[in-house]
């Protein structure tokens, strides 16, 4: 894996010149701007605060772009990460997150050591859209105090919701005010601008300034502090046992979504650029980023879409930008703490509703819904619920044990036309063999012959409709079990007791190891098995006792 990375490196920086070096400042420049106001926002929404998701940016795009499977690649907090942190912030603090981050990041490391990476490709996508959507609304519900101003109890943003019917729900119009103003803003804001000056920072701007100029009494992002190394991180002495066994299951959660949503982001990436991204040494930036966040006072990174996306429009060379991008952030922690700590919280509210909104994959949902796939319907319904009301891992283990239940359906179908025999279609005139053929049919088997289809194998018995030759076409046979090649013994010992001939034509070899393992290539006898229906048709194979007997009569 070294040895590969090195390579990588080499080809990046091949013939890298100070051309590239002021493209992938510029693109760092930009990425910063973009990633400025979302990283303050994601960390607020996380439950953690402003600061932690800023040192989250800074820190995941040092060291994840420099060990990044891409160059393009953009890694910071996520609104989907945000999400799934909420109810472990209440539960644990702060401590249980930089816990969980901590094994997050062992578990991400080993998956990319292990060669890991193409997990993700197990996982159907309308379970992917699904838990994306999920996490959407759980953004959106838990910016709803933000918003509005209000306040609320719960661990999770459902039971924040219900708090409300207890508590009682009074919003400040302030807040309202600047919160409609900023969602109002990035959903008009021109797109030909939003290149140049992303809609979300600008709209903050303007939202802040009139908060300090206006003296609006609204609950804002609080002390920033000027620092990497803030009080509140990952201390050695919490590392303890009943803490790491408390925290393992939701660490494997927060590595799941680091998982997918970097790979995801890489897959992506490398469609928009043709350079393909080394999805195990990817895991193992994610893995040692995440373990390093903690002790930073940082909340969990992955690879984001939005920024990476705007790195590569922007003209990002190498992966130089991702680390240009965290100097930035760097540079306007130190020079605008002040400022930033007057942002209104319903104003990043504002911008992460409009963030959840997008972040759902309307295009593929529209596909499956308007297409009325069934399967993937559920899938997709399943997963958002689950993550709305549960976890991350259950949603997707709901999902995929819905999709492999589908698949498994799917894959079973098993078809079986029948046909009866036409020598003339043949051009044989050998009289031995049109006597012989006259009352012969096919049954022409498509599909796994496996438990699923027991029946389906011997109903073929009641379909020959008086024929005394059965040949079977088994070409379409992906596989035989245990189950149908008892079946099949069963079907074939019946009707050689009725006096019915039987051949078996076309056998794939997968199929036919089946048969040799459970010896019924010894029952039916090797001369019963041909290459095709034609080549059983083209031998005049000895009738059976019980015709011989009627032919003779």
């Amino acid at each position: 894996m070294l040895h590969d990375f090195k390579e990588q490196l080499k080809q990046e920086f091949q013939g890298y010149n100070a051309s590239k070096l002021s493209k992938d400042l510029l693109a760092g420049l930009t990425v910063a701007a973009v990633a400025l106001p979302l990283a303050l926002a994601f960390g607020v929404s996380s439950g953690a605060d402003a600061a932690a998701g800023l040192i989250t940016a800074i820190i995941a795009g040092l060291i994840m772009s420099a060990l990044a499977g891409g160059y393009y690649q953009i890694s910071g907090p996520t609104g989907a990460m945000a999400a799934i942190l909420t109810s472990l912030v209440v539960k644990y603090g702060l401590d249980g997150v930089f816990i969980a981050t901590f094994l997050a990041g062992i578990i991400l490391l080993l998956a990319g050591i292990l060669h890991l990476g193409k997990l993700t490709a197990f996982i159907p996508s309308p379970v992917i859209t699904g838990f994306t959507s999920g996490i959407a609304v759980i953004i959106a519900m838990g910016q709803i105090d933000n918003f509005f101003g209000t306040y609320s109890e719960g661990e999770t943003a459902v039971q924040k919701l219900l708090s409300y019917t207890e508590l009682g729900f009074v919003p400040d119009p302030f807040s309202v005010g600047i919160g409609i103003f900023v969602v109002l803003f990035m959903i008009l804001f021109p797109k030909k601008w939003n290149s140049v000056v992303p809609a979300s920072l600008l709209s903050i701007i303007i939202a802040t300034a009139i908060a300090i100029l206006a003296d609006l009494d609204t609950a804002t992002v609080g002390a920033i502090p000027q620092t990497l190394l803030p009080e509140n991180s990952l201390k050695l002495s919490v590392l303890t046992f009943s803490n790491i066994s408390a925290l393992i299951a939701p660490a494997f959660s927060i590595a799941t979504l680091g998982m997918i949503e970097s790979l995801l982001c890489g897959a992506s990436a490398a469609h928009m650029t043709g350079v393909r991204l080394n999805s195990n040494q990817e895991l193992v930036a994610q893995g040692i980023g995440n373990l390093l966040l903690p002790f930073f006072g940082g909340i969990p990174a992955t690879a984001a879409i939005a920024r990476t996306s705007v790195a590569i429009r922007s003209g990002a060379q190498t992966r130089l930008t991702g680390i240009f991008h965290a100097i930035g952030l760097l540079i306007s922690m130190f020079l605008l703490a002040p400022v930033m700590s007057q942002i209104p919280m319903s104003a990043l509210a504002g911008v992460l509703l409009v963030t959840a909104w997008r972040m759902n994959a309307w295009l593929s949902i529209r596909f499956i819904f308007t297409h009325k796939f069934k399967g993937a319907m559920l899938e997709f319904i399943a997963t958002m619920f689950a993550t709305i009301l549960f976890d991350l891992t259950a949603a997707i283990v709901i999902g995929v044990l819905i999709g492999l239940i589908f698949l498994v359906s799917r894959l079973s179908f098993i078809e079986i036309n029948y046909g009866r025999v036409d020598m003339s279609k043949l051009n044989i005139t050998e009289p031995a063999l049109l006597k012989r053929y006259s009352n012969a049919m096919v049954a022409y088997i498509t599909g796994p012959m496996i438990f699923a289809n027991t029946q389906s194998i011997a109903d073929i018995e009641m379909h020959l409709g008086g024929a005394d030759t059965l040949l079977l076409s088994m070409r379409g046979v992906s596989n035989i079990d245990i189950s149908c090649a008892q079946t099949l013994r069963s079907l074939i010992a019946s009707l050689r007791e009725k006096g019915i001939d039987v051949a078996l034509c076309g056998l794939p070899a997968q199929a036919y190891r089946m048969i040799e393992r459970t010896e019924l290539d010894k029952f039916i006898g090797k001369e019963n098995f041909y290459w095709s229906v034609e080549r059983a048709l083209s031998e005049l194979r000895p009738l059976p006792a019980c015709c011989r007997k009627k032919d003779s009569l």
